[in-house]
């Protein structure tokens, strides 16, 4: 299968994606494994990028679109992947539909993760990182360290990342709303869109996805 994964921050992508590639045995490729894979490789596309990044400057469509055909060409990818977090925006999918076009594919479904936008800030505001281990990560009211402010593992001190504060998400949430949420309706007009609620627990939310996908 080739399936794109869209959905506010928050909504839980990187985790359903794993599960969702591992279960469908396809490769979860993520624009965020992209960019970090091609500039520690030293490939053109990272230089560009990364003279962009270190700018302080959005990295261009071409750049980013030009990463996820060469990682779609790998061999891995050949009977299908499950892209996060490309395409981004319409012009990005309108790019993608050339690509698979280009070598006689298509996709088969786009999942979209919903969940309110109350809910993706509660979920990414309550965060709370160890300073000393920050794999040790905390939730205000889903997982709460037994002392408030401690780690329950190590004993270092909990704090909230500054992109992790409310204003910063709603910041976020304002640009998916603006940049990556009109590929829903692009999406839905071709009838490949398929929503399912991203509220519940890890597995639920997976077998949710995985009989929408069925279907």
């Amino acid at each position: 299968m080739r399936i794109v994964l869209v959905g506010p921050p928050g909504a839980g992508k990187g985790t359903q994606a794993a599960f969702l590639a591992k279960n469908l045995s396809i490769p979860h490729i993520s624009t965020g494994d992209l960019f970090r894979a091609n500039i520690s490789q030293g490939t053109e596309l990272g230089v560009r990028a990364k003279a962009f990044m270190d700018a302080g400057e959005l990295v261009p469509d071409e750049i980013t679109i030009g990463m996820a055909k060469d990682r779609m060409e790998q061999p891995d990818a050949a009977g299908g992947f499950l892209l996060d977090g490309f395409p981004r925006n319409v012009a990005q999918a309108e790019a993608l539909d050339e690509m698979l076009t280009g070598a006689g594919m298509k996709l088969d479904a786009v999942l979209d993760l919903e969940v309110e936008e109350d809910e993706v800030v509660k979920r990414i505001a309550g965060r709370r990182i160890c300073r000393q281990d920050s794999a040790h990560v905390f939730h205000v009211i889903y997982a709460a360290p037994k002392v408030e402010g401690v780690c329950d593992h190590c004993g270092g001190e909990l704090y909230q990342r500054g992109d992790d504060s409310e204003d910063t998400v709603r910041n976020r949430l304002e640009v998916y709303h603006t940049q990556t949420e009109p590929i829903i309706d692009y999406y839905k007009a071709q009838g490949l869109l398929v929503t399912i609620s991203a509220l519940g627990e890890v597995q639920e939310i997976t077998k949710r996805a995985m009989d929408a996908l069925k279907k």
